[in-house]
């Protein structure tokens, strides 16, 4: 019975997949083509990008895919933000796929129900860790962007005393920065080029304020978009106003990330404590045998 139910699920989830990539259509083939970073299994997504969009997964599940689609926006940006986000539930149902066809074949091997379950436990969990991560992706970023501000700002600031405009500054700062991956200078340099597209200064500083989605980040904006005009004295210091708010939530994250790196070493510590007690107490408890 058990061989039977293993065999007959592995060919329903070979052969729809099979079936499905025939007919789903050119259109889930161009949608598994978006450039996006972290996918390992596009070229398994159109037939479940099928799946979930004929089974309306979107409207079903609107809270749960509206804030996939949040977390989205902010590290992949906001064009074609809902096929990505639909990308990425694929790419989850992808691996529950692949799961449970080797929890199948496992218990088709062994004739054990233990492969089975295991497939079913995994399948169901995993998307879940992968949601889990792509949220924590989210922290780190805005925390990076956070940690950075206060850097920025004293360049700018710099700059501005010295005679540069805002404009100017901002270039620089984008020019002279070493780490060109950073989430923060990556939305200032989209900004850069949005100016030279001939896109305004107001229109691009709201782009990059909706772009990174951190408050810090809107207060920035709001702050420059009252002061640059003036100029001078009252904008420098606006800004190091600000700057300042800045360092202390700079070293409150800090702390944080401090705190999460030490409690993360207490596994590790207490298992190497109980490998050390084994080691000096395997050879006191031969000697008391003999």
């Amino acid at each position: 019975m058990l061989t039977w139910m293993s065999g007959a699920l592995m060919v329903l989830l070979v052969g729809g997949w099979v079936v499905l990539n025939q007919t789903c259509g050119e259109r889930y083939h161009r949608l598994g083509r978006l450039s996006m970073d972290g996918l390992r299994l596009q070229r398994l997504a159109p037939p479940l990008l099928f799946l979930l969009e004929r089974g309306k997964v979107p409207m079903r599940l609107p809270i749960v895919f509206y804030r996939m689609q949040a977390s989205v926006q902010k590290i992949h940006g906001l064009r074609h933000s809902a096929e990505m986000t639909l990308l990425f539930m694929a790419e989850a149902l992808a691996y529950t796929w692949l799961i449970l066809i080797g929890g199948c074949l496992w218990s088709l091997l062994s004739g054990d129900a233990i492969g089975l379950l295991t497939g079913l436990a995994l399948g169901a969990l995993l998307p879940v860790a992968l949601v889990k991560d792509l949220h924590k992706k989210v922290t780190l970023r805005e925390q990076d962007i956070v940690m950075e501000m206060p850097e920025l700002l004293n360049k700018i600031v710099l700059l501005v005393g010295a005679g540069e405009t805002v404009q100017r500054a901002i270039i620089h700062c984008v020019e002279r920065n070493e780490d060109a991956n950073h989430p923060l200078y990556a939305e200032l340099k989209r900004m850069v080029l949005e100016w030279e597209g001939g896109h305004s200064f107001q229109q691009a500083f709201e782009q990059f304020n909706k772009r990174c989605g951190v408050q810090e980040v809107s207060i920035f904006t709001t702050t420059v978009l009252l002061n640059f005009r003036r100029g001078g004295s009252d904008f420098v210091l606006a800004l190091r106003d600000l700057s300042r708010v800045l360092w202390e939530k700079r070293k409150a994250i800090a702390r944080t990330r401090g705190e999460q790196a030490s409690s993360k070493l207490v596994l590790p510590m207490v298992v190497i404590f109980m490998i050390v007690i084994v080691l000096l107490g395997a050879p006191a408890f031969m000697m008391m045998n003999m």
